[in-house]
């Protein structure tokens, strides 16, 4: 008995998409695959300017310390061209002006003593003078005219992290200057403050100095290989997309 099936065509594999559905997917997909290059680019160029940021700011915490810029170098002080920058002033710290602000460093929770310092040029400059423990008391505050160095760094307004700053209670979660500086009563300031260096002469007494953490995350590369990756694969997936709908029409 001759089964009536024999030599029938297989009705299971579905029929070749239209041209104009491939030209439609073709499209998309090449959109794709130009955005992910894009995105691999822009990669790469964040990864040429993040490398040279580090580069610059290494040069700038190494170098000798240079005076603290005054009021008329305010106005062009960013975060890209002055931050840590080593800087030396000289002054009297006005100690009744200072404030603690939130604190989580390689000793421990507490906070950084921040003192405004009135410079020999006549402006005020809030200077970080290290880290605190909670219950520790400023019983010798220096008094007489003091010169520091240390480390550039621009205003952190607003607070930390789910936290404002409460000016009102005294409670400070960012070294905010302008915000500082008004609570304070210290008149114009400038718009940076300076994390201190350590104290040679006794570097783990409070205020501990020195402290700063220079950090700076660098995953461009390994971005741009994941999003250049990516537009490989759908380049390969569409090739074979294509493959499958020639072999369709055969």
């Amino acid at each position: 008995m001759t089964d009536g099936a024999a030599g029938a065509p297989d009705t299971g594999a579905r029929p070749p998409r239209s041209r104009l559905t491939l030209v439609i997917l073709t499209i998309v997909t090449a959109l794709l695959v130009a955005g992910l290059f894009g995105l691999g680019t822009w990669q790469v160029n964040r990864l040429a300017w993040k490398r040279d940021l580090i580069a610059r700011v290494n040069a700038r915490v190494h170098a000798p310390p240079v005076p603290a810029p005054g009021p008329t170098a305010w106005a062009g002080l960013d975060t890209e061209n002055a931050s840590y920058r080593n800087i030396r002033l000289t002054g009297r710290y006005r100690n009744d002006r200072s404030v603690r602000t939130q604190a989580a460093t390689v000793l421990g929770a507490g906070s950084w003593l921040v003192t405004p310092l009135v410079t020999d040029a006549g402006f005020t400059v809030l200077v970080n003078r290290g880290f605190v423990p909670p219950s520790w008391q400023d019983r010798t505050p220096p008094s007489g005219p003091v010169t520091v160095t240390g480390l550039l760094r621009i205003t952190e307004p607003g607070g930390g992290f789910l936290r404002r700053n409460d000016p009102a209670a005294g409670r400070w979660y960012s070294r905010d200057v302008a915000a500082i500086a008004t609570a304070q009563r210290l008149g114009p300031a400038a718009p940076y403050f300076v994390d201190a260096a350590a104290d040679p002469a006794a570097p783990t007494r409070p205020p501990v100095g020195g402290l700063t953490i220079i950090s700076f995350p660098n995953n461009h590369l390994s971005y741009a290989i994941t999003w250049y990756a990516l537009a490989l694969m759908l380049i390969g997936g569409w090739v074979l997309v294509l493959r499958y709908e020639r072999r369709l029409r055969r």
